[in-house]
């Protein structure tokens, strides 16, 4: 299950947060450890150059893509090749919604967009979609097979 998709500023502010089956009262642990684990890590990185990590028996698979970090966390059968699967399809999408790699402001213009993105992407904590052009066609809000 993917566990929790997390979007962050170059201050480790918090911008979008999707948590599945994460109770309540372990998000803020999970929100502190991520933005922690990216301040130590993400300096230097190149866009989309991904980082592994592990904690407590869940994978975290995470980058930096223009002024914002993206985090993915799974456990089971979502693993580190899962994860980068995940991860991948997110920085694509993103990527055309923003038209380039986005500033902080550009991402908060696109939010929208960038939600309705995530939630064709990633549904109920397992993958959904990858495929680009399908999610384009789901984020207009029109039929999958009408082009």
């Amino acid at each position: 299950m993917i566990l929790a998709v997390l979007f962050a500023n170059a201050e480790g502010n918090i911008l979008i947060e999707r948590f599945h089956g994460v109770p309540a009262e372990e998000r803020l642990h999970w929100r502190s450890f991520l933005v922690k684990l990216g301040a130590d890590n993400l300096k230097g990185v190149k866009n989309e150059e991904l980082l592994v990590a592990c904690h407590k028996s869940v994978y975290i698979v995470y980058t930096i893509l223009g002024d914002v970090s993206i985090y993915v966390v799974g456990k089971d059968e979502y693993d580190e090749l899962a994860l980068s699967e995940v991860i991948f399809t997110i920085t694509s999408a993103v990527k055309d919604v923003c038209g380039k790699p986005p500033t902080e402001r550009r991402f908060l213009d696109k939010y929208g967009r960038i939600c309705l993105c995530l939630d064709e992407i990633v549904w109920k904590g397992y993958l959904e979609n990858t495929e680009k052009d399908r999610i384009k066609r789901l984020i207009r809000l029109k039929p999958p097979t009408e082009f």
